[in-house]
């Protein structure tokens, strides 16, 4: 492997990003790399209003460190990315592409909801079929092969509030309608914490939220239309998750970013203890044939490492050491053929760029037979996004 590094002004990372995204590792991120997860419109549809938001990913700082491509010839399916245009923080096709074009063989992608392009006008529950629309015209830019032979977006998830119970159908059929063939699934982020440190997802729920019955009955409306559900949590609420999981064996779960063990605020303090009480959760959610876990995710800014404070990216052996735990762990408990890698860009941004983090998995899996990688970085996602 031959590392290359680039001058840069001596300006701190951390100071950086503290002013823009909150007080890191400690007070409140109400923005920053979280932000692809849990801020953007309200359910509500109402107009976007986005908080500051650090430029992530940071190319200047992102090419301190490069890399020759490991295993270039392996392919890839990236199940967990976005697209949005955000004051100051735009990643549409051309980011994505640059992405999807650094060296690893990306051949597909799956786009998940991130409230991008909400509708301005119509019925509020309607209003995030406006995210599918633009994403779906991604894909057909992308299914032209005009922008190359990855195929973008090839799978769509988006959002639609469970919270409306059964009348949620009629926002499903729409989503469908909209996907042309390419929706795939729902997530209506869940994450919930007693702290004000977390950001709040921008679906406001409360405690408890996968337990109430009219949510319950809107979740209940997903398999019979062939759809998936993605789970975004927070570490703590991973059994909550495993009862969601066994009163539904019929509608395949997609635990998103290794189940969201969190690094900050209360828990900064405390790894050892979120390591145990994550391991326990993962391995009981893992119990659930209809669970599928999503590996990465790790390096969002309220996670359990500090890479996007340091002065120089990680390098993808750095990130092998301090991933390989949660990767292995998770691996474990569902198995290659419910496991499957995931770039979560561009929040991941935050900590590495894209051709290191996939660098960083490659290692990670060195010791897998060629069948079991192909599971872990393509085929998981084939068969659970149904893509060709």
């Amino acid at each position: 492997m031959i590392e290359k590094t680039v001058r840069r002004q001596s300006v701190s990372r951390r100071t950086l990003l503290s002013g823009t995204a909150g007080l890191l590792g400690g007070a409140a991120l109400s923005s920053g790399a979280a932000l692809g997860q849990n801020t953007a419109p309200a359910s509500t549809g109402a107009a976007a209003n986005f908080p500051a938001s650090p430029r992530y990913p940071d190319p200047a700082w992102l090419a301190l460190r490069q890399e020759e491509i490991i295993e270039p010839g392996l392919e890839i399916v990236d199940p967990h990315h976005h697209l949005w245009d955000r004051p100051g923080n735009r990643f549409l096709i051309n980011e994505l592409l640059a992405d999807t074009g650094s060296g690893h063989n990306i051949t597909q992608t799956v786009f998940i909801e991130c409230g991008s392009m909400y509708r301005a006008d119509g019925p509020v529950e309607m209003k995030p079929v406006g995210e599918t629309e633009f994403v779906n015209g991604t894909a057909a830019m992308s299914a032209s092969g005009h922008y190359g032979p990855t195929r973008l977006c090839r799978g769509i998830v988006g959002y639609a509030d469970l919270r409306l119970g059964d009348a949620v159908a009629r926002v499903l059929e729409a989503q469908i309608a909209a996907g042309d063939g390419r929706f795939r699934g729902v997530r209506h982020s869940v994450t919930w914490d007693a702290s004000d440190v977390l950001a709040k997802a921008r679906t406001d729920p409360p405690k408890g939220q996968m337990f109430d019955p009219t949510w319950r009955a809107g979740f209940a409306r997903l398999a019979p239309l062939g759809l998936t559900f993605e789970a975004w949590l927070y570490h703590p609420q991973l059994l909550d998750l495993a009862d969601l999981a066994r009163a539904f064996p019929q509608t395949t779960i997609i635990l998103n970013h290794v189940g969201g063990p969190i690094g900050i605020g209360p828990y900064k303090d405390k790894k050892a203890e979120t390591l145990a009480q994550w391991t326990a959760g993962i391995t009981e959610v893992g119990k659930s044939q209809n669970v599928v876990v999503k590996l990465g995710g790790l390096g969002m800014t309220f996670g359990m490492f500090d890479f996007y404070a340091r002065e120089k990216p990680p390098s993808s052996t750095d990130l092998e050491t301090a991933y390989r735990p949660y990767i292995e762990t998770c691996i474990a408990a569902f198995g290659v053929d419910r496991s499957m890698f995931e770039s979560n860009f561009p929040p991941d941004g935050a900590s590495s760029s894209y051709p290191i983090v996939w660098n960083a998995f490659k290692r990670v899996a060195a010791g897998y037979s060629a069948s079991e990688k192909a599971k872990l970085f393509s085929g998981t996602a084939k068969r659970v996004y149904r893509l060709a």
